[in-house]
């Protein structure tokens, strides 16, 4: 009996062992967790006991990817880093809330953002959440009649995943499952996932809607918050669409641009993914696949992804290296050329490259700054190939020194054909008569002169970038377009009213008219 009690033992002890063999990035996820892999080690025996290997190796998949991921609370700070509590919506509309910032930072000095706390999701998800949301995941994959012809690998991608972007965590496959528990008798054709997305993103304009206040909501709502909301950025809109077809058994993901190339601010939006991989652009709440069009011009697209990209800058990176913020993210992939003409563009610095720089950037012109967009290594011929650029868009290369982009050469257009133009001007002089700080649609005086856009008794301040902005002074607006003369010739330029929030765009003036960029 001895024997026999021992050799039973011995079978548990190894059957133990053998359970807790986890694959390597498991393992290195479990380091991370701290306390919390105690959750995530019984979410792992919850599927270990179930036996369903497919369901298991989902889990993995999502333990071994999770590192990036976070619920980021996002707060704005005054000049002397003191938390400013700004609730967007104890005002009326987007205007009156910016006076009051106005306000604030004439008392306060310069508002600005900053990451107040970060819940790393190795270190606060719970089993709970993760066993419901595999379980729900899979159940819509399979039984869902436009789901059943998605791949595993688009299912890994685009529906498995529990977050959109930096939200916190939080249960919302139920929800859309009961809320949409008919949807098969409710469409056309069930087995047409891009018409089940287009009843789906319909109904949802019902509970979500853009409003510009929440631009200065910095940190992503959860499904709570949004429902009580009911109004949001665009963050939040592309989360809403992906919880709600995601749940019901839809790829769909995230694309962005990180700064517009003609324009301030950013932009995401939605695609969902097709049997094939072909992505079909949408707006979640706003405008269905097939509808929705991008109205400004776009250097780079990316796409969110749950995935860890191994090929992204942040792999690259040597001890204390640093980059421009978004372009440490770990977690997406470039699309620039499904949305637009593109072409590489390689540049050759002609002055030394400052010690330790290892990577160079191209930068657009956005919200009055030049912000990194893209990434190349430099060469030790000095020369730096960037892929798929989007055209006719103004570039200026730049290094990240001291976290700030430092010019690395002269800004240049890249044209529809591939080519460069510089734009280093010359010893030559002109007179500029400007009619406006941005793009404008051009009417014709009865004097045939062209009617000035620029506000009568304002001042404006004209600048050239040579190797920075420069200015070339100021003058006051009347109802006859502003007379700059002996301007250098064949430079960029940047005409911006007094006490603006910089929302101004840079311009070329070719044949006595503005170009802008």
């Amino acid at each position: 009996m001895r024997r026999i009690f021992l050799s039973v033992v011995a079978l548990i002890l190894l059957l133990s062992c053998t359970r807790v063999q986890y694959p390597e990035p498991v393992k290195n996820a479990l380091k991370q967790a701290g306390k919390n892999k105690t959750e995530i080690k019984k979410t792992i025996i919850y599927f270990q006991n179930k036996g369903d290997s497919l369901q298991l190796d989902a889990l993995y998949y999502l333990i071994e990817n999770m590192d990036p991921h976070s619920y980021a609370e996002i707060a704005w700070y005054d000049s002397n880093d003191v938390e400013i509590n700004l609730d967007v919506l104890a005002y009326n509309n987007y205007q009156e809330m910016i006076s009051a910032i106005d306000s604030m930072e004439s008392d306060k000095g310069e508002l600005h953002w900053k990451l107040k706390e970060k819940y790393p999701d190795l270190e606060e998800i719970s089993s709970d959440l993760l066993i419901e949301n595999i379980e729900l995941a899979f159940e819509a994959w399979k039984n869902k009649p436009w789901s059943r012809s998605y791949s595993y690998n688009i299912f890994k991608e685009y529906i498995l995943p529990y977050r959109g972007s930096n939200e916190p965590l939080e249960s919302w496959r139920p929800y859309f499952l009961e809320r949409y528990k008919d949807l098969a008798d409710m469409v056309d054709d069930p087995h047409d996932p891009v018409s089940v997305s287009n009843y789906i993103n319909e109904d949802i304009k019902s509970l979500i809607g853009f409003d510009p206040r929440f631009y200065c909501h910095p940190t992503d709502q959860g499904l709570t918050e949004m429902i009580t909301n009911g109004l949001g950025r665009c963050e939040d809109m592309t989360n809403f669409a992906i919880y709600a077809l995601r749940a019901n058994g839809l790829p769909i993901t995230s694309d962005y641009t990180p700064h517009w190339a003609d324009t301030g601010n950013n932009h995401a939006w939605n695609s969902i993914l097709l049997p094939d991989g072909k992505a079909i652009p949408f707006m979640g709440s706003e405008a269905n696949p097939g509808e929705y069009n991008l109205r400004h011009r776009m250097a780079k697209a990316y796409r969110k992804t749950f995935t860890l990209q191994k090929n992204n800058l942040a792999f690259l990176l040597k001890e204390k290296e640093k980059v421009p913020p978004w372009l440490s993210g770990k977690n997406y992939n470039d699309v620039t050329e499904y949305y637009t003409v593109t072409n590489d563009v390689q540049i050759n610095l002609e002055n030394p490259v400052p010690d330790s720089i290892r990577f160079i950037y191209l930068s657009v012109f956005n919200d009055g700054k030049w912000k990194a967009i893209h990434w190349a290594h430099i060469e030790e011929d000095q020369s730096a190939l960037f892929t798929d650029m989007g055209v006719d868009i103004c570039y200026l290369p730049t290094f990240y020194i001291k976290k700030d982009l430092v010019p690395a050469g002269d800004p240049f257009i890249l044209e529809k054909n591939g080519d460069l133009y510089y734009l280093n001007g010359d010893d030559n002089r002109i007179n500029l008569e400007l009619i406006s700080v941005t793009k404008k649609v051009f009417k014709q005086a009865t004097e045939n002169k062209e009617i000035s856009f620029l506000e009568t008794g304002k001042q404006y301040e004209l600048f050239y970038w040579d190797e920075e902005w420069k200015t070339q002074g100021c003058l006051i607006a009347d109802d006859q377009p502003l007379l700059f003369e002996d301007m250098p010739i064949g430079h960029l330029y940047w005409l911006v009213q007094k006490d603006s929030r910089k929302d101004e765009r840079i311009f070329t003036y070719e044949n006595g008219v503005q170009i802008w960029w």
